[in-house]
């Protein structure tokens, strides 16, 4: 009977399929992240690997996993796992793309309505200080009808967001290393902007990059800079794309509006200077923490354990 080793719980459906495919599941059911010694001590006999992003899967855990065949990522990216050494083992990494796009799209729309309509820092006023009553002038905020959206990095997630984006009325901008054909933005309704000219010319920003060498604190002190005084950036892709340290100076110095971020530079910690401000929002990495996203990703993972097992070709293999 192989084994399969979660470093953390997944929705049933993960582990019922497997059961019942008749494999033996072990859980870790700490209370807090696995810790990397606790993993290393669990992986020795396993034949089977199913982590979350906040797992870190380095060479000594794939050392230590000699009957290792697949390590299959709970999630679409896949930076905690050192997927060029399990290549080397003849390990298969997977994750799981698509099927948290319209989630995460839905949390950065939100997002970006929230800080223009100042929603967040409306319900903390209430439970603070309460109504003191409506007045012609009395906190406003800005529509987002009209507005320029930018966004960097257009996969499925920000395509997504453009069409979310158009359909309230926004233009949209984006931009990508590799442009869309003509036919594909005027499809889409976006329109191919160059880096420098999408940070200055964007009322509203949002990073749906994944993570790379080239893009690590992409948005500096000088791109903050650059941006309009009134425009805002909303991150839900990856957190060093952003350099917070410079993101809170750009803020206290009103370079920018307002910032709003569902992932972060040195995740899960949280930079203590944002947490102050009233125009910066903070949420804890909820892009696809929906029910209907989680159960989606919790079938692609236990499908490619049985997959492999079976010596068929595991979906969304990262390392191929």
């Amino acid at each position: 009977m192989s084994k399969v080793y979660l470093s953390a719980k997944l929705p049933k459906v993960a582990t019922q399929k497997l059961i019942d495919a008749g494999f033996e599941v072990t859980v870790y059911d700490g209370t807090k992240l696995i810790s990397h010694e606790t993993l290393l001590q669990n992986v020795e006999d396993i034949d089977f690997l199913i982590t979350p992003l906040s797992t870190k899967v380095d060479r000594d855990i794939i050392d230590a996993a000699p009957k290792l065949k697949l390590i299959a990522n709970f999630g679409a990216g896949f930076n905690n796992i050192d997927t060029a050494y399990a290549k080397e083992k003849g390990i298969v990494v997977t994750n799981t793309p698509k099927v948290s796009t319209n989630a995460v799209a839905e949390v950065a729309i939100g997002l970006i309505l929230s800080l223009s309509h100042r929603i967040v820092e409306g319900d903390k006023k209430m439970r603070r200080e309460g109504f003191p009553g409506w007045a012609p002038l009395y906190f406003l905020g800005n529509e987002i009808a009209g507005k320029t959206l930018g966004i960097v990095g257009l996969g499925n997630i920000g395509r997504d967001i453009a069409r979310k984006a158009n359909a309230l009325g926004m233009h949209v901008q984006y931009y990508k290393r590799n442009p869309l054909s003509d036919p594909e933005e005027r499809s889409e309704k976006v329109t191919y902007a160059p880096l420098n000219t999408l940070i200055a010319t964007s009322d509203f920003i949002v990073i749906s990059a994944p993570q790379t060498d080239e893009n690590y604190h992409q948005f500096a002190m000088s791109a903050f800079k650059a941006m309009k005084s009134t425009a805002a950036i909303i991150n839900v892709g990856r957190g060093p794309i952003i350099d917070e340290t410079a993101l809170l100076e750009a803020l206290n110095n009103d370079e920018i509006a307002g910032a709003a971020l569902d992932v972060y530079e040195n995740e899960p910690d949280v930079n203590d200077g944002l947490k102050l401000l009233k125009n910066v929002i903070l949420t804890p990495h909820i892009g696809n923490a929906t029910v209907e996203a989680r159960d989606a990703m919790a079938k692609i993972v236990a499908d490619n354990v049985i997959l492999v097992e079976q010596e068929e070709v595991a979906n969304f293999i990262v390392n191929p």
